[in-house]
Order: C-alpha cells, then structure tokens, then sequence
C-alpha cells in the first residue's frame, strides 16, 4: 500500500512499495515524469527513487494536503501500460578483480562478512555459482536499468533487467569502509554502483570502470552538458576489459578523447517484463551492432 508521508514543512514523500522491483521502479518514473510535465505551480523540485519519490514545494503556494491529493490522483491514474521510455544504452567498461580495489578490499577484510575471502568470491559463492568468472558472466550477460541517481552526486543504483528470481544479491560490508577508490565497481542488495569519487562505502567491491562517470572540469565530451553522466532510465551494459584496453581508455581519458559508446533506444515496460531475456538481446544487438 503506498504511504504519504510529511517531510517537515516543504517535502511530501511517497514510499509505493516497501521492496524494489522494475515494475514499481517504471511506475515511479512515469507518475514523476508526469507530474514534472504538468508545471504546477509551488512545486520546486522532484525526485524519483527506487521504489518511491520526493517531492519539494512552497507551502505559501501550494496546501500539502492539496499536493498529496494531487499525487494520489496521478498514482490512480497513470500506469506503466501507457508509459514510453526514451533512454540510452551505454557500454561502460569495467577492469574486474584490478589491483586498486584489490588492495582496499584486503585492507578492509575485519570489516566483512568473511574475512578470508575476496568480496568476488563472497558474492559468487552466495549466489550459487561455482566460480568467480561464471558470476562474472552473470554480471555481464544482462543490462541493468540505471533505477535512481544518489548517495552522493553522480552514483548510479542500476538494478538487472532479468527475471526477479535471477536477480543477483549481496549485503553490504559488516561494517563501512573509510575508504573506497574513484570508479570503484561493486554491489549491495540488488544494485550495482560505481562511486564517483574516493569516499567511504559498504558496498562488495568487485573492479573498476575504466571510465569517469563524474568529472567536475567537464573536459570529456559525454560531460559537456553536466558534470555528471548517468541518467535515470539509462541502459548500462557492463563489459569486463582486460588490463591492455582499460589503460588504452585511461589514456583517452588523460587525453580528452573518450567517449562512450551510447545508443538511443525508446521503450516500454511492457517489453522488459514479458521478456526480459528477449529486451537483453535487443539491447546487445542495437548497442554493438
């Protein structure tokens, strides 16, 4: 059942389900991007999580209780049957098991679950594979929908586009790390991240994107409009590199040539949960093809 609740004087927030799935994550991009689309006055900015959303307004322009009733209205209204998507898919290459994340991992193993295990071999052993490439393979065989941007600016939550009992899971650290390296590549619960900057973190760490997904100065191409890259709707697809293409894409990056590899796509949810497997091969095709 979906809770409205009051933050303070100037935020409403609306929790639609307590657990994440792609179907509730679709429904909370279309009633947001609906509600952005209708401009209503005393309404200062809107946003979309996983499985809910915030929204902050002007008390002197707009009544909260008018606003949830609004919100609910659109709630009734609107469903994921009649919601588009345009996005992009995005190759984003990652450098797993490399030597940076390596050593923060093992310098922070009395803070793990098991402390004498890497977190690779943790999460592929939890998950039921019978080695670290196979989970590997599971990482990289599917697309993921970037679900929400957080935690801090730039951080994409991406959430696997398969079925939800293949779904790959790990908890986070026992205890945070201080410290986790720029472009460190890892999951918590069902969400892969990639950390923008250098900073604490609890998620298991298993590599790194070749990459920025921030950069302040915005030099890079893909960074020309905002300092940030990720999207909420984007299609990343990870691809495991091996040492000799990760540093070829760093050097581009010094240099100021990268780009990523992007495609358009527009589509519906209805497309990704009757086939996720059939929405993953498209996806594949289109980007590298």
């Amino acid at each position: 059942m979906t809770r409205y609740e009051y933050g303070g004087d100037e935020f409403i927030f609306v929790e639609l389900a307590e657990e994440m799935s792609l179907e509730v994550n679709f429904q909370a991009m279309a009633i947001t991007k609906q509600l952005k689309e209708e401009n209503i006055p005393g309404i200062l900015d809107i946003c979309p999580s996983n499985a809910s959303y915030m929204v902050r307004f002007e008390p002197e322009k707009i009544h909260p209780d008018k606003l949830i009733s609004k919100l609910k209205e659109l709630e009734e209204t609107i469903t994921i049957e009649d919601f588009e998507l345009s996005s992009r898919m995005v190759d984003v290459p990652v450098l797993f098991e490399d030597p940076w994340t390596h050593e923060t991992v093992m310098r922070f193993r009395d803070r793990h679950q098991d402390p004498d295990s890497t977190d690779l071999e943790y999460c592929a052993r939890i998950n039921g594979y019978d080695s670290k490439e196979a989970f590997i393979e599971a990482i990289t065989g599917s697309p993921y929908l970037v679900s929400m941007i957080g935690f801090v600016p730039g951080l994409p939550w991406c959430y696997q586009m398969v079925p939800r009992e293949q779904q790959i899971e790990a908890p986070k650290y026992a205890r945070p790390r201080t410290f986790t390296p720029e472009r460190a590549f890892g999951l918590g619960g069902a969400f892969t991240v990639i950390y923008p900057v250098d900073g604490a973190g609890g998620y298991q760490l298993f590599g790194i994107a070749a990459a920025p997904i921030f950069e302040r100065d915005s030099k890079l191409y893909d960074f020309k409009d905002s300092m940030t890259f990720p999207r909420q709707g984007d299609i990343f697809r990870y691809r495991s590199v091996t040492r000799e293409e990760y540093d070829k894409i760093r050097k581009e990056v010094e240099d100021g040539t990268f780009r990523y590899l992007t495609k358009e796509i527009t589509f519906t949810p209805k497309q990704v949960l009757d086939n996720p497997k059939a929405f993953s091969e498209e996806v594949l095709r289109r980007l590298y093809g």
